[in-house]
């Protein structure tokens, strides 16, 4: 049977786009119970300053209790060297750095261009080594398929700063339609190309439903051989230069159309809507997205199968 990774990205892209803080201990309830419906990889949150991201200050504690779980890879989001070192004394299994393939993204979002990015990558990988930490460096490449303030994004451009990361000697890099303006056609366009230059370190996709094709966009990158998605559960996260991004694609979304095309994602439907549940009550006047929670699974299904 096929299988696939989900890399949970709620306690991260989803709570940094909503106002609500959700207190310490319900995150670690949040993680625990992912954990218990088989989730084995989660970004757990971001080491940015507490001022710009409440939402996100207590990262280093929930990180302590993810790396108590046997086998979880816990993640953070780090956008500079200060936030990379923090990730490294804290052990993290993996940091993830964004680079915007949108110029003018990359200044709205991290106040420096994409080859300036691309410099304190490499910086961060330098003091990565001589640090002779194991925490692995990921490159998100954000607005990889379009931009809400640039527009067009050059598929050209996406694969230079690919190649670029790579050369610098960064573990695994991931495309991110931030903004919700991919499609499926696109999606296998712009994999084909990358995988020309990144062969199997190009490993994850992250699609967000803005425009209602998460989910297919997910479907062609699956058919392109990738095998590993981020998503939050009830499709919560988004972007500050997004107006209107209705999150990343729902956790419990993804996991059925995987099983339903008989794909093994390792993960338990029932508790991960149990979750959902809760992530609901802990979140209560925001905004929760996905479908598959309303109807449930189909009587082709068993509702009590690990899907």
């Amino acid at each position: 049977m096929p299988k696939a990774i989900l890399r949970e990205m709620g306690l991260r892209d989803g709570l940094q786009s909503v106002a609500t803080i959700v207190p310490t201990q319900a995150k670690i309830e949040w993680i625990r119970d992912a954990y218990a419906a088989g989730e084995r990889e989660i970004e757990v949150g971001s080491f940015v300053p507490a001022r710009l991201l409440p939402q996100l200050a207590d990262t280093a504690e929930v990180l302590a209790f993810a790396q108590t779980l046997p086998g979880l890879k816990a993640s953070v989001l780090v956008p500079n060297m200060k936030g990379a070192e923090r990730a490294m004394e804290c052990k993290a299994a993996s940091m993830l750095l964004p680079l915007s393939a949108s110029h003018e993204h990359s200044l709205a979002n991290m106040r420096r261009t994409p080859d300036e990015v691309v410099a304190d990558i490499a910086r961060i990988r330098d003091a990565r080594d001589a640090a002779k930490s194991r925490t692995e460096i990921e490159i998100g490449i954000s607005t990889a398929f379009g931009c809400t303030i640039q527009g067009k994004v050059e598929e050209d451009e996406v694969v230079r700063l690919v190649k670029a990361v790579l050369d610098e000697g960064v573990d695994a890099v991931g495309l991110a339609d931030t903004v919700g303006y991919a499609d499926p056609a696109q999606v296998k366009r712009l994999y084909e190309k990358v995988l020309k230059v990144a062969g199997g370190k190009l490993n994850c996709a992250h699609f967000h439903d803005t425009r209602g094709l998460g989910l297919a966009n997910c479907f062609a990158a699956w058919e392109m051989g990738i095998t590993r998605f981020d998503a939050s559960i009830g499709g919560i996260g988004g972007c500050p230069h997004a107006p209107g991004a209705s999150g990343n694609v729902a956790t419990e979304d993804v996991v059925y159309m995987l099983a339903s095309m008989g794909v093994d994602t390792g993960l338990d439907f029932d508790k991960l809507i149990d979750l959902r549940g809760k992530v609901g009550r802990w979140l209560a006047g925001e905004s929760l997205h996905g479908n598959i929670w309303r109807a449930g699974l189909p009587k082709t299904m068993k509702e009590t199968a690990h899907a």
